[in-house]
């Protein structure tokens, strides 16, 4: 197992809606535990295999000395909410409140494939929402209101790390596409 490099934001893996697991296999718990290695060496609250480059629906979650993670997670929300303080390993140095769902009850399976049902308040709620976002390619600066989301972008454009990430590698086909792809 391995401390992989978060992806930040401006990689469109962060924007693409993941896909959902289908294999339980020995490369899905190496996922896993690639994930919760860089999430306690960062350290962060939560990590989803998009910020690691990998489009699949799994994310673990560090909270109030709990370990855990999901594959493939539904989400029911309280009406009741919250706000407070939110981040994200790919937006490094930024902090804003964002309003979520104050209970959320995660449905899923473990690495093994087996069913597994996680009930949340308050912090790990926020987690498994602002975690689940990341399968669907939301980031929590999408869940900000209009000024808000204002400021935390151009925090954003003012952090040292800013556009330092290369730009991903298009390859473009020597094959005639007609359209149909690059």
């Amino acid at each position: 197992m391995a401390v992989q490099p978060i992806r930040l934001f401006g990689d469109p893996v962060l924007r693409t809606p993941a896909v959902a697991v289908r294999d339980f296999d020995k490369e899905l718990r190496r996922l896993v535990a690639d994930l919760t290695d860089t999430m306690m060496e960062a350290p962060g609250a939560g990590l989803a295999a998009p910020q690691l480059g990998v489009g699949l629906r799994v994310f673990t979650w560090y909270v109030d000395g709990e370990t855990g993670h999901l594959v493939n997670p539904t989400l029911d929300l309280s009406e009741e909410q919250q706000d407070g303080p939110e981040g994200c390993l790919s937006l490094p140095g930024l902090s804003v409140d964002c309003t979520r769902a104050m209970r959320a009850v995660a449905k899923g399976f473990n690495m093994y494939g087996d069913p597994v049902v996680v009930e949340g308040r308050e912090l790990l709620a926020r987690a498994l929402q602002h975690e689940t976002d990341h399968l669907d390619g939301i980031l929590f600066i999408d869940r900000l209101d209009r000024e808000s989301r204002r400021l935390a972008m151009k925090m954003l454009r003012e952090a040292p790390w800013f556009g330092e990430q290369d730009a991903p590698t298009v390859k473009l086909s020597p094959h005639p596409t007609r359209g149909l792809g690059l």
